[in-house]
Formats: structure tokens, C-alpha cells, sequence
């Protein structure tokens, strides 16, 4: 049985990360010359992004699915059980990757990329957030 709780405030955790990033984003020109503001973006979704996949591992084991090997096998296991849209997890699985370019430094974050991750990436995140209240908390 999912834990609504624990569901509830994951999410309102999602959003707020998801505000902070709003608040800090930047065209990628300025995030280039911003170190700061670039950094504050990067870090508020790879959070993001990290929520998600708790609220997704939290559901597969509350529900008692066979468990994903890796954090985007996660949102395919979500997806199969129709809990979240197709499209929504192909983003959290290529988010991903920025989660861990992001978390393990690996060779720094391309800043057009990561503008894009602070604009169209939050229309995904806000997308898993409605779907999984919808699925989660009716």
C-alpha cells in the first residue's frame, strides 16, 4: 500500500526545487557568465530529479513490483504500470543523466543543456508530479 504521506511531501519537495530552479534560471548566455545562478540551477534539478526516482522506488516497493536495476528503469517500471505517461518517462529517464553529470561532475554541465533542463525539463517534472498525485493520492 502506498504511503500518501511520504508520497505528498516528496512532492511538495519536487515543487519546491522546481520553484528554486524557476527562480534561478537564466537565458544560457548569462547562465555562462553566472557561475552561481548556474550552479544553484544545476543542483536544484538534480535534487529534482533524484525525488522523482524516490517517489518512484518508493511506489515499486509499496506496490511490491519487481524492483529496477537502475534509477531509469524506475519510471519504465512506473510507465508499464500506467502510473505515468509514456512521454513523461522517456524525460525522467533522459533527466537522468543530467542527475548524474550533475552529481558525480562529470566533465561539467553543458549550460545550453542545462537552460533547457530549467525551461522545457520542468514541463516533464511538473508532468510526473500531476500524474503521480492523480495516481498516488486519489
Amino acid at each position: 500500500m502506498v504511503d500518501r504521506t511520504l508520497v505528498a511531501g516528496k512532492l511538495a519537495d519536487l515543487a519546491d526545487r522546481t520553484a528554486r530552479v524557476r527562480q534561478h534560471r537564466k537565458p544560457a548566455a548569462d547562465l555562462k557568465q553566472d557561475r552561481d545562478a548556474a550552479d544553484l540551477v544545476a543542483f536544484n534539478l538534480m535534487i529534482a530529479v533524484q525525488i522523482c526516482a524516490d517517489i518512484a522506488s518508493h511506489l515499486i516497493a509499496d506496490e511490491g513490483w519487481p524492483a529496477a536495476k537502475t534509477l531509469g528503469e524506475s519510471f519504465t517500471r512506473l510507465q508499464e504500470r500506467q502510473v505515468i505517461a509514456v512521454e513523461v518517462a522517456a524525460a525522467l529517464r533522459n533527466a537522468v543523466g543530467l542527475r548524474n553529470v550533475v552529481a558525480h561532475g562529470y566533465a561539467g554541465v553543458d549550460v545550453d543543456l542545462l537552460q533547457r533542463a530549467a525551461t522545457q525539463g520542468l514541463e516533464d517534472l511538473d508532468a510526473f508530479a500531476r500524474e503521480i498525485a492523480a495516481w498516488a493520492l486519489r
